[in-house]
Protein backbone atom coordinates (compact mmCIF):
# COMPACT_ATOMS: atom_id res chain seq x y z
CA UNK A 1 0.00 0.00 0.00
CA UNK A 2 0.85 3.56 -0.56
CA UNK A 3 1.09 4.58 3.01
CA UNK A 4 3.77 2.22 4.00
CA UNK A 5 6.46 3.29 1.24
CA UNK A 6 8.62 5.97 1.45
CA UNK A 7 7.88 8.87 -0.40
CA UNK A 8 10.49 10.82 -2.01
CA UNK A 9 10.11 14.24 -4.26
CA UNK A 10 11.88 15.74 -6.76
CA UNK A 11 12.24 19.17 -7.06
CA UNK A 12 13.33 21.69 -9.79
CA UNK A 13 12.14 24.85 -10.79
CA UNK A 14 9.91 24.30 -13.89
CA UNK A 15 8.66 20.60 -13.00
CA UNK A 16 9.48 20.34 -16.70
CA UNK A 17 12.36 18.33 -17.14
CA UNK A 18 14.83 16.87 -14.83
CA UNK A 19 12.41 16.13 -11.87
CA UNK A 20 9.48 14.54 -14.46
CA UNK A 21 12.87 12.12 -15.64
CA UNK A 22 13.43 11.81 -11.98
CA UNK A 23 10.05 10.49 -11.20
CA UNK A 24 9.68 8.27 -14.06
CA UNK A 25 12.87 6.22 -13.34
CA UNK A 26 12.23 6.15 -9.79
CA UNK A 27 8.32 4.64 -10.44
CA UNK A 28 9.74 2.58 -13.03
CA UNK A 29 12.69 0.92 -10.77
CA UNK A 30 11.05 1.17 -7.53
CA UNK A 31 7.95 1.64 -7.45
CA UNK A 32 6.85 -1.13 -5.48
CA UNK A 33 9.28 0.27 -2.68
CA UNK A 34 9.05 3.99 -3.23
CA UNK A 35 6.06 6.41 -3.76
CA UNK A 36 7.12 8.83 -6.44
CA UNK A 37 6.62 12.60 -6.55
CA UNK A 38 8.37 15.57 -7.89
CA UNK A 39 7.08 19.29 -8.37
CA UNK A 40 8.68 22.92 -9.58
CA UNK A 41 8.87 26.30 -7.78
CA UNK A 42 7.30 27.23 -10.90
CA UNK A 43 5.86 24.86 -12.52
CA UNK A 44 5.85 25.06 -16.62
CA UNK A 45 4.33 21.84 -17.66
CA UNK A 46 6.15 18.97 -19.24
CA UNK A 47 8.29 19.75 -21.99
CA UNK A 48 7.82 17.70 -24.82
CA UNK A 49 11.14 16.28 -25.32
CA UNK A 50 11.39 15.02 -22.14
CA UNK A 51 8.24 13.13 -23.12
CA UNK A 52 10.09 12.29 -26.42
CA UNK A 53 13.54 10.82 -25.23
CA UNK A 54 11.88 9.14 -21.91
CA UNK A 55 9.42 7.17 -24.67
CA UNK A 56 12.61 6.52 -26.47
CA UNK A 57 13.90 3.94 -23.42
CA UNK A 58 10.16 2.76 -22.99
CA UNK A 59 9.35 4.90 -20.13
CA UNK A 60 5.91 6.86 -20.54
CA UNK A 61 5.29 9.80 -18.79
CA UNK A 62 1.28 9.07 -18.58
CA UNK A 63 -0.38 10.61 -15.63
CA UNK A 64 2.18 12.46 -14.86
CA UNK A 65 2.01 16.17 -14.84
CA UNK A 66 3.65 19.36 -13.73
CA UNK A 67 2.78 20.56 -9.84
CA UNK A 68 3.42 23.49 -7.99
CA UNK A 69 5.79 22.68 -4.90
CA UNK A 70 2.84 24.43 -2.65
CA UNK A 71 0.74 21.48 -3.70
CA UNK A 72 2.45 19.31 -1.24
CA UNK A 73 3.29 22.31 1.30
CA UNK A 74 1.87 20.74 4.76
CA UNK A 75 0.13 18.12 2.80
CA UNK A 76 2.58 14.91 2.90
CA UNK A 77 5.84 14.37 4.27
CA UNK A 78 8.69 13.09 2.17
CA UNK A 79 11.49 10.58 3.35
CA UNK A 80 13.84 11.77 1.23
CA UNK A 81 13.92 15.07 -0.87
CA UNK A 82 16.10 15.33 -4.07
CA UNK A 83 16.83 18.89 -5.53
CA UNK A 84 17.72 18.31 -9.20
CA UNK A 85 18.93 21.86 -9.68
CA UNK A 86 20.70 24.97 -8.27
CA UNK A 87 17.72 27.31 -8.09
CA UNK A 88 15.74 24.65 -6.13
CA UNK A 89 18.07 24.16 -3.90
CA UNK A 90 18.94 27.91 -3.34
CA UNK A 91 15.20 28.70 -3.45
CA UNK A 92 13.26 25.90 -1.78
CA UNK A 93 10.97 27.31 1.77
CA UNK A 94 13.13 26.02 4.45
CA UNK A 95 10.25 25.17 6.58
CA UNK A 96 9.95 22.35 3.76
CA UNK A 97 13.30 21.06 3.48
CA UNK A 98 13.10 21.10 7.85
CA UNK A 99 10.32 18.85 7.12
CA UNK A 100 11.56 15.98 4.57
CA UNK A 101 13.42 12.78 6.23
CA UNK A 102 16.46 13.05 4.43
CA UNK A 103 17.65 16.02 1.75
CA UNK A 104 20.04 15.57 -1.31
CA UNK A 105 21.07 17.75 -4.22
CA UNK A 106 21.65 16.44 -7.59
CA UNK A 107 23.04 19.67 -9.74
CA UNK A 108 21.96 18.64 -13.31
CA UNK A 109 21.68 20.93 -16.50
CA UNK A 110 18.54 22.17 -17.62
CA UNK A 111 18.04 21.15 -20.49
CA UNK A 112 15.00 23.23 -21.18
CA UNK A 113 17.34 25.66 -21.48
CA UNK A 114 19.69 24.56 -23.86
CA UNK A 115 19.40 26.50 -27.37
CA UNK A 116 19.61 24.50 -30.76
CA UNK A 117 18.72 22.77 -33.41
CA UNK A 118 16.38 20.11 -32.61
CA UNK A 119 18.74 17.24 -32.96
CA UNK A 120 20.98 19.45 -30.62
CA UNK A 121 17.75 19.74 -28.00
CA UNK A 122 17.18 15.86 -27.82
CA UNK A 123 20.43 15.17 -27.72
CA UNK A 124 20.80 17.57 -24.59
CA UNK A 125 17.67 15.96 -22.99
CA UNK A 126 19.32 13.09 -23.96
CA UNK A 127 22.45 13.36 -22.31
CA UNK A 128 20.47 14.59 -18.71
CA UNK A 129 18.33 11.71 -19.04
CA UNK A 130 21.06 9.38 -18.89
CA UNK A 131 22.50 11.32 -16.27
CA UNK A 132 19.48 11.38 -13.69
CA UNK A 133 18.83 7.42 -14.90
CA UNK A 134 22.68 6.38 -13.46
CA UNK A 135 21.97 8.72 -10.19
CA UNK A 136 18.30 7.42 -9.58
CA UNK A 137 19.91 3.56 -9.97
CA UNK A 138 22.97 4.82 -7.89
CA UNK A 139 20.47 6.09 -5.43
CA UNK A 140 18.91 2.87 -5.02
CA UNK A 141 21.86 0.66 -4.85
CA UNK A 142 23.07 2.54 -1.56
CA UNK A 143 18.98 1.93 -0.01
CA UNK A 144 20.03 -2.10 -1.35
CA UNK A 145 17.81 -1.81 -4.23
CA UNK A 146 18.57 -4.03 -7.03
CA UNK A 147 17.19 -2.66 -10.24
CA UNK A 148 16.95 -5.06 -13.30
CA UNK A 149 19.01 -3.54 -16.09
CA UNK A 150 15.99 -4.91 -18.68
CA UNK A 151 13.21 -2.58 -16.75
CA UNK A 152 14.26 0.40 -19.48
CA UNK A 153 16.94 0.77 -22.61
CA UNK A 154 18.68 2.81 -21.52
Amino acid sequence: MAENKPRVLFLCTGNSARSQMAEAFLRTYAGDRFEAHSAGLEPKGINPYTVRVMEEIGISLEGQRSKDLREYLSQMHFAVFVTVCGQAEQNCPRVFLMSAGRHIHWDLEDPAAFEGSDTQKLDKFRQVRDQIDGLVKDWLAGQGVAVDANVANS
